[in-house]
């Protein structure tokens, strides 16, 4: 399910990195006294009342002028406040309304986002402080009295989060269709592949690496089911990193894979696999997002007899991690099994989301260790005792133990395949979790 986005805006040094920190339950921002410290956007996943939801810290924003470090600021901030489904305000009650807090609310009216205005740095408990009544004037509604600092008023202020959060039925409806992200770094077809599929030149396409700045989705309905497709920027190398705006464009790259069920990496066919394709398919893996590596421009790679054979092996050597991972050839140009990847992408949602009896995998688990013999240290061996599947998106295991201590990365290893093997699993990672029994965790 898509976790719901809450941004956190405001112009420089009144608290909202303090805020996110304390939110979050690790220092994540940075905090410091001195305003702009935070330039990009910095996301992380949190929970109030159980509810599941994106936090995002932005930079300050301040008034309009020639300073580019400034103008890049506002930049973020305002593709933190698009892709927002709830926009949190934060003021300083010390500094009462100012200019900038007034330019701020008439930017975020015309947003028609949920706002939740909260002044910050009411560091005194009981009556909440006289200036709080002026920031009624912003006409956001009631202004929330918090200290981000002494961790006051930070629960009623997340019930009201929670409150503005679309509802539940609302990602349950949504979550009827396939979310799709396709990723990769810049200029290897990824809008070209957006159009062809919807028909229409819905994204820009453009030889210019970089055209894509945000992520943009695309619903898309045909005979093998219900899509949104998410178009987004390409990410680059960190050393090519070197505009704020480009930051930004990585950091919605990272968010269109947590929102996604299934990643189409691109690569491009005539420069092959290189460290940054490598480096964007282990963000997808890391997140435990289905995965399909989608070769681009294959139109136009000279072949002869096993050409494809033996690119795919190429591709599975180097990115050998993935390997569960399958590998199609297409042309975004022309349309060359485009088609196939619909059925690709809904038998990989399928496995990322399989669910497995616990009697069937302990059968697995059993004739895993009849074939190959848990290892021992010192006289003490390794007794797998049994497992259970803990949840999907990735498929999870829990393997309990007798000693976690003896229970080596490669003989987990050798578990994760006798689960493909048996179970199929193809285009997801499997996580293992290793338990003794008896342990609370």
């Amino acid at each position: 399910m898509s976790k719901p986005i809450v941004a956190i805006i405001g112009k420089p040094n009144v608290g909202k990195s303090r805020f996110f920190n304390y939110v979050v339950g690790q220092r994540i921002s940075i905090v410091e006294d001195t305003p702009g410290v935070t330039r990009d956007r910095i996301y992380a996943n949190t929970s109030w009342r159980d509810r599941e939801f994106t936090l995002i810290d932005t930079g300050g924003i301040e008034k309009e002028n020639d300073d580019i470090i400034v103008s890049q600021m506002r930049e973020q901030a305002n593709i933190a406040i698009n892709v927002a489904d709830v926009i949190l305000f934060i003021t300083d009650v010390r500094q009462g309304v100012t200019s900038s807090d007034e330019e701020i609310a008439i930017m975020l009216k015309k947003s028609n986002k949920p706002i939740i205005l909260a002044c910050n740095k009411s560091d005194n408990y009981g009556e909440p402080p006289a200036e709080l009544y002026e920031f009624y004037n912003l006409g956001l509604g009631e202004p929330h009295p918090i200290s981000a600092a002494n961790a006051i008023g930070i629960g009623d202020l997340l019930d009201e989060i929670y409150n503005k959060l679309p509802s539940k039925k609302e990602d349950e409806d949504e979550n009827e269709r396939i979310k799709v992200a396709i990723i990769g770094k810049p200029n290897v077809g990824k809008s070209s592949l957006i159009n062809k599929i919807l028909g229409e030149d819905r994204s820009i396409v453009s030889d210019v690496a970089g055209t894509t700045r945000d992520a943009i989705d695309s619903d898309f309905e045909n005979e093998y089911g219900k899509y949104t497709f998410i178009d987004t920027a390409g990410v680059r190398k960190k050393a090519k990193v070197n505009e704020s705006i480009e930051k930004f464009s990585v950091m919605r790259t990272l968010l269109a894979i947590e929102r996604a069920d299934v990643c189409l990496v691109l690569i491009d066919a005539l420069e092959g696999v290189t460290d940054q394709d490598a480096k964007i398919l282990g963000e997808a893996h890391e997140a435990g997002k289905g995965i399909i590596i989608v070769v681009n421009k294959w139109d136009e790679v000279e072949k002869d007899t096993g050409t494809l054979e033996k690119y795919k092996k190429e591709v599975k050597e180097k990115l050998s991690y993935a390997g569960y991972a399958p590998v199609v050839f297409i042309s975004a140009k022309t349309g060359q099994r485009v088609n196939k990847l619909f059925e690709m992408i809904n038998n990989v949602n399928s496995q990322n989301s399989l669910r497995v009896s616990t009697s069937v995998i302990n059968e697995v688990i059993n004739e895993a260790i009849s074939v190959v013999q848990p290892p021992s240290d010192k006289g003490r061996r390794l007794k797998v005792l049994y497992g259970t599947q803990a949840g999907t998106k990735p498929p999870t295991f829990v393997i309990f133990v007798n000693n976690k201590e003896l229970f080596h990365f490669s003989y987990e290893r050798y578990l994760v395949n006798c689960f493909r093997n048996n179970f199929g699993l193809e285009g997801t990672p499997v996580r293992i979790i290793v338990r003794e029994k008896g342990d609370k965790n």
